[in-house]
C-alpha cells in the first residue's frame, strides 16, 4: 500500500497548474449517457474516481475512450444495458449519478447503492424521491435501486428537503428529457452544477435559473453531443493556497477561477496572507509570517465549502490565537482531528464544532488518512511539521488530487511516494 514520506520545514514557493474539477467531471461523464451523438469532454482530471466512472459507463456498453489522461470521447450508440454493478459503484458515491440519465433516456435502470468516503450517511433518498416526483417507479432491494418508467418521465415540481449537490445533478439530468416542465426548488448552486447545466445546454437542453436555487427545465425530445471543458477545481486550488499559508510561502495557482473561491480567499486574507487575483490565477503570499487563526462555518455554496474545512483547520493548528470551526454539511467530518492531534495540534471537538488553539510548531508522527480532504490536511500538517512524517492510506488522496507529489515537489516540498 502506498504512503507519503514528507520532510517538513520547507517554505513552498512557485507556480502550480490546477486540474479540472473531479466534482464537475463525474456528473459530466454521467451526462454523456444522454447524448445520441458522440461527445467530447476536455480538461478531465486523471484520477481514480474518473477512471472508475469511465469503467462503469463502458460496462453499460458505451464506446468510451480516455485519451491522454485528460480527454474523454463517448459514443452511446453502442449502449446495450442499464446495469451498474456493486463491484464498481461500491468504491465511489458519485456512481449513483448514472441513475437519472439512464432512466430519462432508456426508461429503466438498475444501480447499486453507492459507497465512497465514510464522512456521513449522505443518503440517496433525496435522489429517489425527486425521480418519483417525475413519475418513476422505484424499488430498493438487495442493495440495488431498481427504477423504471412507462414511456417518458413527466415534468413536475421537485422540492428538496435539504440542499443536495448529487441530488440536484441527478434530477437535472433526468428532467432534460422529461415530457413537460420540471421546477427544481432548493437546488444546490455549486459551480460544478453550473458547469453541468452549461454542458447540457450545449447538448440542446432548455434550462432556466442556472446559478440559482430554482431551476426550471423544459424537456426536449433528444440531446446531441458537444465538446465541453471541465471547470477548474476550486478545492484543489484552495488546497495548494493552504500549503503556502501553512508553510509561510508563496504559491501561484494557474488555470483556475478566482470567482469560485471567494469565501475561502477571504479567510486566507483574514489570516494575514496577501492574496492577489487575475483572470485565471490566484497567488497567496504569506510573506514568511505565521498566520492568524480564523473561525468559519461550512455552508452550501457560495459560503465556505465543507471540502475546504480540513485544509483550513490544518493551517489553524499552527496559527496565532484560536478559532472555532462549525461543520454543518456532513457529520463525521472531523475524523482528521485525532491524526492532527498526534502531530501536536490542540483541537477540542464537541458535536459539530471544533476549537483549534494554534501551537508554535507541529511534530512529525505516523498518521493515517481517513477520507479525501482529510488526507490533504495531513499532508499540509506534515509540510509544516518538524521531522519526517509518514502518511498512510493515501489511496484516499489519489481519488481527488492529480499528481499531488509531482505538483508539491515542483513547489519545493520534500515528499515522495513509498510502498511498504
Amino acid at each position: 500500500m502506498d504512503k507519503f514520506l514528507i520532510q517538513g520545514g520547507t517554505k513552498l514557493r512557485g507556480e502550480v497548474r490546477i486540474s479540472g474539477a473531479k466534482n464537475a467531471a463525474l456528473p459530466l461523464l454521467a451526462a454523456t449517457i444522454l447524448a445520441e451523438t458522440p461527445i467530447t469532454i476536455t480538461n478531465v482530471p486523471n484520477l481514480k474516481d474518473v477512471n472508475t466512472l469511465v469503467e462503469l459507463i463502458a460496462g453499460l456498453g458505451v464506446t468510451i475512450c480516455y485519451e491522454n489522461g485528460h480527454l474523454v470521447r463517448a459514443d452511446t450508440s453502442t449502449l446495450d444495458n442499464q446495469f451498474a454493478p456493486y463491484e464498481l459503484v461500491k468504491t465511489m458515491r458519485a456512481s449513483i449519478l448514472v441513475l437519472g440519465p439512464l432512466l430519462a433516456r432508456y426508461g429503466t435502470a438498475r444501480v447499486s447503492l453507492p459507497g465512497g468516503c465514510a464522512i456521513g450517511s449522505r443518503p440517496v433518498d433525496q435522489h429517489l424521491k425527486a425521480l418519483e416526483a417525475l413519475g418513476a417507479t422505484i424499488e430498493v432491494e438487495n442493495g440495488y435501486v431498481n427504477a423504471h418508467v412507462d414511456g417518458r418521465l413527466k415534468g413536475g415540481e421537485v422540492i428538496f428537503d435539504m440542499v443536495t449537490v448529487g441530488g440536484t445533478e441527478n434530477i437535472l439530468m433526468a428532467a432534460v428529457l422529461a415530457d413537460g416542465v420540471t421546477t427544481i426548488r432548493n437546488a444546490a448552486k455549486e459551480p460544478e452544477i453550473t458547469d453541468l447545466a452549461h454542458m447540457l445546454v450545449k447538448m440542446g437542453a432548455k434550462i432556466e435559473g442556472i446559478d440559482t436555487d430554482t431551476l426550471v427545465v423544459t424537456g426536449v425530445e433528444h440531446l446531441n453531443g458537444c465538446e465541453h471543458a471541465v471547470v477548474a477545481d476550486r478545492i484543489e486550488t484552495g488546497s495548494y493556497l493552504a500549503a503556502a499559508a501553512i508553510t509561510g510561502g508563496c504559491i501561484k495557482t494557474t488555470h483556475t477561477d478566482p470567482t469560485l473561491l471567494e469565501s475561502v480567499l477571504e479567510k486566507f486574507e483574514e489570516m494575514g496572507a496577501e492574496v492577489t487575483r487575475g483572470e485565471d490565477w490566484i497567488e497567496l503570499d504569506m510573506q514568511d509570517k505565521r498566520p492568524k487563526a480564523v473561525s468559519f462555518r461550512t455552508l452550501p455554496h457560495p459560503e465556505f465549502p465543507t471540502d475546504m474545512q480540513a485544509q483550513v483547520m490544518a493551517v489553524n493548528t499552527i496559527a496565532k490565537g484560536f478559532a472555532t470551526i462549525s461543520e454543518t454539511i456532513f457529520e463525521n467530518r472531523f475524523m482528521h482531528v485525532p491524526e492532527l492531534s498526534r502531530m501536536g495540534a490542540n483541537i477540542q471537538v464537541e458535536g459539530n464544532d471544533a476549537v483549534v488553539t494554534g501551537v508554535d510548531k507541529l511534530s512529525a508522527a505516523p498518521v493515517m488518512a481517513t477520507d479525501l480532504r482529510a488526507s490533504f490536511s495531513l499532508v499540509l500538517a506534515a509540510l509544516a511539521a518538524e521531522g519526517e512524517t509518514l502518511v498512510d492510506r493515501i489511496y484516499h488522496i489519489d481519488r481527488g488530487y492529480e499528481k499531488i507529489e509531482e505538483k508539491l515537489q515542483g513547489l519545493g516540498a520534500q515528499i515522495k511516494r513509498v510502498s511498504e
